[in-house]
């Protein structure tokens, strides 16, 4: 077990989600975000699948890189603590919202679905958007970690997730696309140092079993 105790580090999470459900109660957005590609761009109710699978993504991201490599494990952890504090810092600073969502009339598995997630998911501090930062800090990190990075397969499979995430928060109407590519922004403004800058190993039993983290 004492293998498994990096996985404590999740807990350092559970303050950012608490500042979150803080500002969903308490911030005033003063801000209304869209651009004109906003308007181009069609509810999909389809596309509520992959805004949900976002959440599974995520969840696996962190359990897949805890399992094959502390240093790859940590650098996810880091990723979206950070990645969602600047997010939840520009809240702050620049209370948003949108008003893009439409009236949903049709009665569609796709389309209550996506009724259930406006009822309970507000429509404000939406940029830049949390869903593409940590889906970014997922694709990057499984593509950086071992046996999953040797699979092409797999390196495809998940950045194609990743855009459908992506594509997923605009086609549901939940985010502008300008908020889309603030979340671009954020993530590699983040991929870059944690990636890119600093490249080092962990000299640990786990990272030892899958041929070690690399970046």
């Amino acid at each position: 077990m004492a293998s498994y105790k990096h996985f404590l580090a999740t807990l350092s999470l559970i303050p950012v989600f608490i500042w979150f459900r803080f500002e969903e109660q308490f911030l005033t957005p003063l801000y209304y975000i869209k651009i004109p590609l906003d308007d181009y761009i069609p509810l999909l109710p389809i596309f509520v699948i992959p805004y949900l699978l976002w959440f599974a993504y995520v969840t696996w991201g962190i359990l897949y890189t805890g399992l094959h490599s502390k240093m790859d494990f940590y650098k996810l952890i880091i990723f979206l603590g950070v990645g969602m504090s600047l997010a939840y810092t520009l809240y702050m600073i620049f209370p948003n919202a949108q008003n893009l969502r439409p009236e949903i009339t049709r009665s569609d598995i796709f389309s209550r679905l996506l009724v259930l997630i406006y009822t309970f998911d507000t429509a404000t501090n939406v940029c830049p958007s949390v869903h593409v930062i940590n889906a970014y800090a997922v694709h990057a990190a499984l593509i950086h970690t071992r046996p999953f990075c040797t699979r092409r397969i797999n390196r495809y499979g998940s950045f194609i997730l990743f855009i459908l995430i992506c594509a997923s928060t605009v086609f549901t109407k939940q985010h502008s696309a300008f908020d889309v590519i603030c979340g671009l922004l954020f993530g590699t403004l983040l991929y870059i140092p944690l990636y890119k800058l600093f490249r080092f190993k962990l000299n640990e039993p786990l990272d030892r079993l899958d041929g070690g983290a690399h970046g």
